[in-house]
This record gives structure tokens, sequence and C-alpha cells, in this order.
């Protein structure tokens, strides 16, 4: 059964990225060949920002000991994939356990997971549900080492940092975004929430089907939340509820590809590439959309709680009674 309310276990462990993507500038020449040193740090200061796993590994180099007890973890640790609604990965608190510089180098290391259309949007959503200061950080195995992943939680948000460390792994594994816009219990027209664009988008998609269709396609409730087992994937093309893409005509298809590029809009190009390439390696027409009757808001037959699933993806959008969003894809399941 669908949760209406976050789920606020907090996951705490006892006991960080190696793609380090600095894009080289002509700094020096251009100071040379103007006779102006000075003007150095205004050239760097235009240079493009550094890649997050960059930072990621001099946050990882900033730490304490007392920090690293508290954030650092084998890389294969489970806590690495866990996921939940609302929940923290250690007792930490970014505005309690760090300093200044490591506070904004996690913020630049976030930020730089968006893309630039949409990071402060994202930033402003952590910060309008539960504090972006208030989020919690882990970071798994050794800088340098091939295996390393930054991880940060807190409510409405899991995101990951791997550099490729976690093999066949789009965004380094199971991610999860929300907002609660105006209330706790949203409008039917969700005003405010910053991630409604992906449901009108996906409900354009529906209002394109005919009545064959829409059997297929509209269910009764959907999967539930039940933390990792939420973003299980299912492997068998089979085995998945909702319409197939394969069942769509050319026109249904173009608009199911504009519901996956909403749907990854907000996060930075080379994660979108990478999950279209996993989801494209396992065929388009393998996708599933579904929609869900039994939790509309309103009654008014545009649908709040639906999905796309494949064989090695799901990305579960459910709107009631705010938006709660589970992402998983992978290259195989």
């Amino acid at each position: 059964m669908s949760t209406h309310h976050d789920n606020k276990q907090h996951i705490v462990a006892d006991h960080p990225s190696r793609r380090a993507f600095l894009k080289s500038t002509t700094a020096v020449g251009l100071a040379a060949s103007s006779g102006l040193v000075t003007s150095l740090p205004a050239v760097a200061k235009d240079a493009a920002p550094a890649e997050p796993e960059t930072l990621v590994q001099q946050l990882h180099g900033s730490l304490n000991e007392k920090q690293k007890k508290q954030v650092c973890f084998p890389f294969d640790h489970a806590l690495r994939s866990a996921i939940n609604n609302n929940w923290h990965i250690t007792k930490t608190r970014l505005d309690r356990d760090f300093n200044a510089d490591q506070q904004d180098l996690i913020l630049q290391i976030f930020r730089g997971l968006h893309s630039p259309e949409w990071a402060d949007k994202v930033v402003g959503q952590v910060n309008h549900d539960g504090g972006f200061d208030k989020s919690s950080i882990a970071l798994f195995g050794e800088p340098g080492s091939g295996k390393f992943e930054f991880v940060l939680t807190g409510r409405h948000v899991t995101r990951r940092c791997d550099g490729d460390s976690v093999e066949g792994a789009a965004f380094g594994g199971p991610i999860f975004y929300g907002h609660a816009a105006e209330d706790f219990y949203e409008s039917a027209d969700h005003k405010g929430n910053v991630y409604w664009y992906q449901a009108k988008r996906a409900n354009e998609l529906f209002q394109a089907l005919d009545g064959k269709q829409r059997k297929l396609a509209l269910l009764g409730r959907s999967r539930g939340e039940q933390g990792n087992k939420t973003v299980e994937l299912r492997g068998n093309p089979g085995d998945l509820d909702g319409i197939p893409v394969s069942e769509l005509s050319a026109d249904q298809k173009k608009l199911a590809e504009q519901v996956l590029e909403d749907l990854l809009a907000p996060f930075r190009e080379a994660d979108r590439r990478e999950s279209m390439k996993y989801i494209t390696k396992n065929g388009l027409d393998n996708l599933h959309f579904s929609f869900y009757k039994d939790e509309n808001i309103g009654e008014d037959e545009v649908w709040d709680v639906w999905q796309v699933e494949g064989p090695n993806m799901v990305w579960y959008f459910r709107g009631k009674p705010h938006v709660h969003t589970w992402v998983h894809i992978r290259e195989t399941s």
C-alpha cells in the first residue's frame, strides 16, 4: 500500500571521486601575453567549474579524524545502496558537523549533479522541504582507488556521485527526489511543485491513448513505498504492468520520449546520457507506462501517480499526497 507519510527512518552505521575532470585552461599563457600577472585570478574565476567528482576528492581530503569516523565507510558497505524518502545516511548534519568551507564544497557537489537550468530550483526545493543544511552525507571507498562514492540524503533527497565507480548504474545507484510545495496534502493542481511538470507531460501521453490502450495503461493502485524494495528491478519485460511502448503509434512514441526528456531534465548531462544509454540498450519498446486511478487527487482523472518501468529501470512518480519520485536505472537488472 502507498504511504501518505514521509518515512522518517534514520539509517546509521558504525564506521570517498575517482574521475577528476579538471578542465585545463590557458590562463598562464593569457597572463604572460598580456603582461598582467594579476589577470590570473579573473581568468580562473571564469573557468568552467570543477566536476563534482573532483570536489568530492577535495572534501575527503579536508576531513579530520572525527569526521572520517562519522561519514567514511568501505566501498562495499551495505549502507551505500540504501534509499528512502526521508532519511539520514549518517548522524551528521551539514550545519553542525562541517565547517563553512566543507559546507560550501558539499553544496557545489550537489549543484554540479544537476543541470545549470535546474540547480537553483533543486536547491530551493531541498531548502524548502527540510533545509539543505540539515542534510547528511556519507563517503564510501578511497579517492583514487577506482571505487568511491559520495551520498547526500535528507527529506525528499537522495543523490549520489560516484565517477562511474558503480559499474552499470546510472546516477551511481537509486536516487530519490520529491517536493511538498504549499502543503503536505497538495491540491489537484499541485501549485508550486517544481516537479509537477513531469506528471503533466505524462498525462499528455495518457490523453493521447485510445480506449483500448487506456485499458492497458490504467491500473488500480501503485507499488507503494517500501524503501529499497520500491526500486527493485523485475528484469523480464513480460512481468511488467501497463502499456508497452511497442503498442504506441509513432506520434505517441514521441510523447513517451518527451516524458523521458522531462524526467531527466533536472540532472547533469553526463547522467542524462548514461541513463538513456542503458534505457535504449534494453529497448525503448520494452518500457511500460502505468497510471493509477485509485490514487487520484480530486478525482479529476489527471493521474497523480504513475510510473515508467522497463526490465532494467523504474521511475516511480507518486504524486499523492505530494510528490515522491523513486529512480533506479541499470545497464542490466
